[in-house]
């Protein structure tokens, strides 16, 4: 039997490196259960940019260094962004924009579908009006399985 794959939203090692927030211990909670390896997730190489570019746009790119460096040792799958990814979202953004849901987003669902993915960890809650997804939140992740 195989573990489920789930997709890994930046937002979670982002709020579990944070500052204190509503989201701060369901996200520390989850990342040690990646760690671990009681939850198998999956990211896209986007993911690293995104924490390098916040974390180089705040001037620390000593933590952004050690943040993407950390979820490239502990996340087993790092998929790349093909053609067939961005040809992908292109057709999603044509649904979803208008939507609310992010470009830059469509990218990671575009990855998900591809990839047989059909499930995403975040916060985002825009997630929700992707139809070929489910997202499951961190809190409530947390509270049904973290106490």
């Amino acid at each position: 039997m195989s573990k489920e794959i789930f997709f890994l939203d930046v937002n979670v090692p982002m709020y579990a490196a944070g500052k204190e927030h509503a989201y701060k211990t369901p996200c520390v909670w989850l990342m040690t259960e990646i760690a671990e390896g009681h939850i198998t997730v999956a990211i896209d190489t986007e993911i690293i940019q995104e924490v390098l570019y916040r974390y180089g746009a705040l001037g620390h790119w000593q933590i952004g260094a050690t943040m993407a460096t950390s979820l490239l040792d502990i996340v087993p799958t790092v998929y790349p962004i093909l053609v067939a990814d961005a040809r992908k979202a292109v057709e999603l953004f044509k649904r979803y924009a208008k939507q609310g849901v992010k470009a830059r987003d469509l990218i990671h669902v575009a990855v998900m579908s591809n990839n047989a993915l059909t499930k995403i960890i975040s916060t985002d809650a825009h997630f929700d009006r992707v139809e070929c997804i489910v997202r499951l939140d961190p809190q409530t992740m947390f509270a049904e399985k973290g106490r």
